[in-house]
């Protein structure tokens, strides 16, 4: 029995791969995705478009960049294919020094690891797959403390420059409304002044001659 492709709104595959929409959509270019569309040029994804986003979040939870991530898309029909991705460990290797990385002896053993040698020990995939997760995850895990640690310092001396900023709007536009508030005063006390004038010379002439001052 045939199994039935269904069909998924870009709602629906939001849901499932945990990208927001607009998210799907940047990605479809992005990554150069043939998402089908209707006759009224709507997106629909099928299971094999939804695979391909899930994919790219199993891609960017093991530490690939999108760089690296089209690279492997674009390697093969079948992004799925864990040999193939073998190809595109070394990119990753260049984003820090190899010692920073991974040790010595391991580095040797990835770059000496062939897909033909691959094949030609006939190494079950899952095995493979297996040791990809793992290289990966260790590349992850070392290259990126450090950066994670300085990107959450930077932010937090770029949160607390930025309260310092606010403070420093705030004593100025309250330095700002208190001059306008001092200058309101004075011309209602100028206003007044004028008006207790004006009503002084409209009263009598033996009013204002007894009049106490």
């Amino acid at each position: 029995m045939e199994a039935v492709n269904e069909t998924y709104t870009i709602k629906e595959v939001a849901e499932i791969t945990g990208f927001k929409p607009h998210v799907i959509r940047y990605y479809e270019k992005e990554f150069n995705l043939n998402i089908p569309r209707t006759n009224s040029n709507r997106r629909y994804f099928t299971n094999k478009e939804t695979a391909q986003f899930q994919y790219i979040k199993e891609l960017q939870k093991k530490g690939l960049n999108n760089k690296q991530i089209k690279k492997i898309l674009k390697s093969s029909k079948n992004p799925t294919n864990e040999i193939e991705t073998l190809e595109f460990l070394e990119p990753i290797d260049d984003l820090e020094n190899k010692d920073n990385i991974l040790n010595t002896h391991m580095v040797s053993e990835i770059e000496e690891t062939s897909k033909k040698d691959l094949e030609e020990r006939n190494i079950p995939k899952d095995e493979i797959y297996d040791l990809l997760n793992d290289v990966i995850t260790l590349i992850k895990e070392l290259n990126y403390k450090s950066d994670i640690k300085k990107l959450v310092e930077k932010f937090d001396d770029f949160k607390e420059e930025l309260s310092h900023y606010e403070k420093d709007i705030l004593i100025t536009e309250n330095a700002k409304l208190k001059m306008k508030i001092k200058e309101r005063s004075y011309e209602i006390a100028e206003l007044k002044e004028k008006l207790k004038r004006e009503q002084f010379k409209k009263r009598p002439f033996f009013t204002k001659l007894f009049s106490i001052k």
